[in-house]
């Protein structure tokens, strides 16, 4: 049976992503001048923290290969504000949202929604979650649509802080981190869209480690001791992530999963996961 904290990610996740899988948010960054869509992407998830550097950012995404995030940070910064990048990136996830829930989006579930999400987003430990951190320092937007984007947003955030620190804990690393979710999905690591764009000799590296570790077997599959870091780590994230919704009363935790249930429903079918 799924537990609570993961329906609680299935239904935040698809809220957060239209930032990265929908057209707006996309075209809306690119309007800062902006060369493609990743200069977009690591300004817009990045500013939060700042005019920080690329090892700083590096360290807190954690999941990028080595030299990734170098090609865009610190060269966004002298293109558009950190402060830029936070109201296109939200301006264009409130359109696509708004666009792709139609009628919900003004409905009084959505409202109830994004009050419940945002007293859950809110008040989350701090402690250890940079990224989330960050995005707390931020004023919580007044309009509903908004105000659940940005909750949706931190509670993702501050998940991902947890996963990191699961991952490290368990000395798996970003790219390796890629590896695993692929495989578990049945998805060959160099078809992964995470994985596809390194070179070949690179991902080779990173999976002939992983393969001496007994993570893999010489066909490049899971084998069980993958699956079973796998699942711990997947398992403390869940941990890690439960205290951000402490603070709801259970009927408000019964309420808040009603409303999403739709909400993610739509989003899901539009392709936001």
């Amino acid at each position: 049976m799924e537990s609570t904290v993961r329906r609680l990610k299935r239904l935040v996740d698809p809220i957060h992503l239209v930032a990265y899988q929908a057209d707006e948010p996309t075209a809306a960054l690119m309007a800062l001048g902006h060369r493609n869509y990743w200069d977009g992407y690591f300004a817009g998830r990045a500013a939060p923290l700042g005019r920080v550097s690329a090892e700083v950012v590096h360290a807190v995404f954690y999941n990028f290969a080595d030299g990734e995030v170098a090609r865009h940070i610190p060269r966004v910064w002298d293109i558009a504000s950190p402060e830029a990048a936070l109201a296109a990136r939200e301006q264009g996830s409130v359109a696509a949202l708004r666009r792709i829930l139609g009628g919900l989006a003004d409905g009084p579930g959505l409202v109830r929604a994004a009050d419940l999400a945002t007293k859950a987003a809110t008040s989350a430990p701090t402690e250890g979650r940079i990224l989330y951190s960050g995005l707390r320092t931020l004023p919580v937007p007044e309009e509903p649509v908004a105000r659940l984007w940005h909750a949706a947003t931190l509670l993702r955030e501050s998940r991902g802080d947890g996963h990191n620190a699961a991952l490290v804990i368990a000395g798996v690393g970003g790219t390796e981190s890629h590896v695993l979710r692929a495989l578990s999905e049945g998805i060959p690591a160099a078809k992964d869209g995470r994985l596809q764009h390194l070179p070949a000799a690179q991902l080779a590296a990173v999976m002939d480690g992983m393969r001496a570790r007994g993570l893999i077997d010489a066909a490049s599959r899971l084998t069980d001791a993958g699956r079973e870091i796998r699942e711990w780590i997947e398992s403390l994230t869940d941990v890690a992530d439960a205290p951000a919704y402490d603070s709801l009363e259970p009927c408000e935790l019964d309420q808040l999963l009603a409303d999403l249930e739709p909400i993610s429903a739509a989003l899901d079918a539009a392709g936001s996961r």
